[in-house]
């Protein structure tokens, strides 16, 4: 009898952990967008969770049930992120050496402007785009019944997270990339303007932004509170994952949705405390000596 009793409670638990997974792939495209912006493109942007919003509701204003309409959607959303990045990117670049206080100033200004104009376009109502018939079934995986559209964001996300790691690390534009990072001097002696790649950075942290808003909004839909929330979780998971660490990002990610599903579904009263609590100890483990006492 304990068997089966072990055997019920991992079968119960098998759930949550799969949708906890594909919660954080998903969470990792949106954080990535603010880790690479930050890491990689020197901007402090607190406009990102505006942009995951922007994204997710021109998906749902967009989609209508076909798959033409959700493939216009996706691309519609990734778009207006990159167009967003560009803006803050042309807005942030005189801040430039000015410290991220005043980055952080402009582009929370820049959010809660957005905020305020997404609410008075889309309304104050919770939004979920049409989809295709076939994604809106389920399938049978090991014994269990699971939504094909969770499915298919899965799959989604796990190439696009081993897609932006290979051109991170295995292209010339992402060496580009890393090496405006290290040395800007540098990159500007082989006749390449370093403003130009921040400018790119930013766009594709944008269209990141979007592409998660797009993915996000047919399992969680879109809302006044999204941007707010979308901003919250990628800055715990960047900062649990290490400032411009895209895999610290990406297993910050995991653990976010992992432990907010479980809490969600196995521990309703212990929820509201689990993820912060397990921030509160990732950051106690990871601290570091100030540097006075480095130097010491």
């Amino acid at each position: 009898m304990s068997e089966g009793r072990g055997a019920v409670r991992v079968d119960a638990y098998l759930i949550p952990v799969v949708d906890g997974v594909a919660y954080g792939l998903l969470l990792a495209i949106a954080a990535a967008g603010l880790t690479v912006a930050f890491g990689a493109g020197g901007v402090l942007n607190l406009a990102h969770g505006t942009l995951i919003a922007a994204g997710g509701y021109i998906a749902a204003a967009t989609s209508s049930g076909t798959w033409p309409s959700l493939a216009a959607a996706v691309a519609l959303a990734a778009i207006a992120g990159a167009a967003g990045g560009g803006v803050l990117a042309a807005a942030t670049a005189g801040l430039r050496g000015r410290g991220h206080l005043d980055q952080a100033l402009l582009t929370f200004g820049v959010a809660l402007i957005g905020g305020d104009l997404l609410t008075t376009v889309y309304g104050p109502d919770t939004l979920r785009p049409r989809l295709p018939a076939t994604l809106e079934g389920t399938v049978e995986a090991a014994g269990h019944r699971y939504p094909v559209d969770r499915l298919a964001v899965l799959v989604i996300a796990v190439l696009v997270v081993a897609a932006g790691y290979v051109v991170l690390h295995r292209t010339r534009a992402g060496r580009l990339i890393r090496a405006t990072v290290d040395d800007r001097a540098m990159v500007a002696g082989i006749g390449v303007n370093p403003r130009l790649v921040d400018a790119a950075v930013l766009m594709c942290a944008g269209a990141l932004a979007g592409l998660a808003g797009a993915l996000s909004t047919p399992i969680l839909g879109v809302g006044p509170g999204t941007a707010d929330t979308a901003l919250l979780l990628s800055l715990i998971i960047v900062v649990c994952g290490g400032l411009g660490s895209v895999p610290g990002a990406l297993a910050a990610a995991l653990a976010v949705g992992v432990v907010q599903t479980l809490g969600v579904t196995s521990f309703p009263q212990l929820a509201p405390y689990l993820l912060v609590g397990a921030m509160t100890v990732v950051l106690l483990v990871r601290r570091r000596s100030l540097p006075g006492q480095a130097a010491a």
